[in-house]
C-alpha cells in the first residue's frame, strides 16, 4: 500500500483547487470570445488581448523588481508564447466564426488528454495505465460526441479547434514545467512580455479605422479575455499544475465544457442538449478517476 505524508496531499489538494480556480476562469473563454468576434475582427481580438495583458504583466514584473529569465528559460518562454498567448486564442477566435461557442466548448474536453501527453514528452511524468485508460475514456466521450453532432457541417471550424487543442496543451506543460523554476505567474508574465513587440506591432496594423460599431458587450468580452483568460487565470493554473502535477491536475479541463456549456445557454441564449449534459456528467466521472491514478 502506498502512503504519502500529509504534507504531500495538502500540497496536491492545494493543486487540484488552484487548478478549478484556473479552469472556471478559462470557462468564460470561448463564450466571451464568441460575443467578441461579433464587432471585433479575430486577429485584432487576438492580438489586442495579448497586448492589453502584456502590459499589465510588464506593470507587475517592475513593480515586483522579478528577476529576468535565463537564456536557457528563453525558448520554453517562446513556446509558452506561440501556444497560449497567439496559437490558442487565433485559432478559437477564427474557429469561433464557423462555429458556435456550445460546439466548440466540446472540443476542450480532448485538452486534458492533449496536456497528458506533452506532460509525458516535456516534463517527464509517468502516470499509471489506469490513468491513461480514464484520460482517453473521458477524451473520447467528448470525441465521439462532436462527431455525432455532425463535424462535416463545419469542417474548417472542427480543424481549427483541433489544432487549438494541440498549441494549447504543448503551452500548458510547458509553462508548467517551467514554473517549477521561474514561478508560475512569472511564466505566464514573461511569455506575455516576449510576445509584447509582435503584438503591439500587429494590433496597430489590424485595428479597424472605427471603433463606433463595436458595442459594449464585445469590449466587456475584451477586457475579460485580456485579464482573466491571458493572466489571472493562468496564475492560478500553473500554480496548481505545478503543484499537483501537470498530467493529473490538466484533466480538470475535463469540466470546462460543463462550466461554459453553462455560460454559453445563460449569456448567449444558445442551445445546450441533453445529450451535452450527459457526455460532461460522464468526464466528471472519468476526472475522478484518472486523478485516482495520477500518480
Amino acid at each position: 500500500m502506498e502512503h504519502t505524508s500529509p504534507l504531500l496531499q495538502r500540497h496536491a489538494a492545494n493543486g487540484w483547487l488552484n487548478g478549478l480556480i484556473g479552469v472556471v476562469i478559462f470557462s468564460g473563454s470561448l463564450p466571451a470570445t464568441r460575443i467578441a468576434v461579433q464587432d471585433i475582427a479575430p486577429l485584432f481580438l487576438t492580438v489586442a488581448r495579448a497586448s492589453i495583458a502584456a502590459v499589465v504583466a510588464l506593470c507587475l514584473l517592475w513593480l515586483l523588481k522579478e528577476r529576468r529569465p535565463t537564456r536557457a528559460q528563453l525558448w520554453p518562454l517562446c513556446i509558452v508564447a506561440l501556444g497560449v498567448v497567439i496559437g490558442f486564442p487565433l485559432l478559437t477566435a477564427l474557429a469561433l466564426q464557423y462555429v458556435t461557442s456550445a460546439h466548440s466548448i466540446v472540443f476542450v474536453g480532448l485538452l486534458p488528454l492533449a496536456t497528458a501527453t506533452f506532460a509525458v514528452w516535456r516534463g517527464g511524468e509517468r502516470p499509471r495505465p489506469a490513468f491513461w485508460m480514464f484520460s482517453l475514456l473521458g477524451s473520447s466521450l467528448v470525441a465521439g460526441f462532436a462527431v455525432s453532432q455532425g463535424l462535416s457541417a463545419s469542417p474548417m471550424g472542427d480543424l481549427l479547434m483541433l489544432l487549438a487543442i494541440l498549441a494549447c496543451g504543448l503551452g500548458y506543460a510547458e509553462g508548467a514545467k517551467l514554473s517549477r523554476t521561474l514561478g508560475g505567474w512569472q511564466v505566464i508574465c514573461w511569455a506575455l512580455v516576449l510576445a509584447l513587440p509582435l503584438m503591439l506591432g500587429l494590433t496597430w496594423f489590424s485595428a479597424p479605422p472605427s471603433f463606433a460599431h463595436i458595442g459594449v458587450p464585445a469590449w466587456i468580452s475584451l477586457g475579460y479575455v485580456s485579464l482573466f483568460s491571458m493572466l489571472i487565470g493562468f496564475v492560478f493554473w500553473y500554480r496548481g499544475l505545478v503543484q499537483g502535477g501537470i498530467a493529473a491536475v490538466g484533466q480538470l479541463q475535463l469540466l470546462q465544457p460543463f462550466f461554459g456549456l453553462a455560460l454559453a445557454a445563460s449569456l448567449l441564449h444558445e442551445q445546450v442538449s441533453i445529450g451535452m449534459l450527459g457526455v460532461t456528467l460522464a468526464v466528471i466521472l472519468c476526472v475522478v478517476g484518472a486523478r485516482r491514478f495520477s500518480r
